[in-house]
């Protein structure tokens, strides 16, 4: 990761996809924000392309629509697609120092998404569960993580792996100040 904030996701994005999605699934906007746990207008705001949605806020809408994450923070895709360090789409969570920057959407045909996250300790990111049938898989960079779900998370290090179902809650907590790791989320 970079010094300073990674760039936002612009909220145009963001907005095509709600709308896409939530005319998708034939959802009007008072039901799709009750089912997420949202005020209508903040939803309205969103598909309006204003407001400043957090990770949490866009997560729970995916989980009511029942699609991943990044169908509504990705963008176009060009035939070859370079992201430098510290660049592309990043969500801030409003838990904790958590930062995820979605590198690859899953590709029509395919069910997952890989992010490079970066998490500094003193605040835990607590995940509600994704949509059904999610696994996660982590590969730690650098630091050191403690993940997964309650009772059977694990501490992690620079090259360890672990996989575990993503729609149950689960945590992650830096134990190491710059810890980075790479998050592949499957969707079966």
């Amino acid at each position: 990761m970079t010094d300073g904030p990674p760039p936002r996701l612009p909220l145009d994005w963001i907005a095509a996809a709600l709308r896409r999605e939530r005319v998708r699934v034939g959802l009007s906007l008072s039901e799709l924000a009750k089912r997420a746990g949202i005020a209508k207008s903040t939803l309205s705001q969103l598909e309006a392309a204003s407001g400043n949605p957090s990770m949490e806020t866009i997560w729970a809408l995916a989980v009511a629509l029942g699609v991943p994450f990044s169908a509504l923070v990705e963008p176009p895709a060009p035939a070859v697609q370079v992201i430098r360090a510290g660049q592309g789409p990043a969500v801030r969570s409003e838990q904790s120092s958590y930062v995820a920057t979605l590198l690859s959407a899953s590709p029509p045909g395919a069910r997952r998404d890989i992010y490079a996250v970066g998490l500094e300790p003193g605040t835990v990111r607590a995940s509600d569960p994704h949509i059904p049938g999610t696994v996660e898989h982590i590969v730690v960079s650098a630091g050191r993580v403690k993940a997964g779900p309650g009772g059977e998370s694990a501490e992690l290090g620079p090259g360890d792996y672990m996989t575990y179902r993503g729609d149950v809650p689960h945590t992650y907590e830096a134990l190491e100040a710059g810890t980075e790791f790479v998050l592949v989320m499957q969707h079966v």
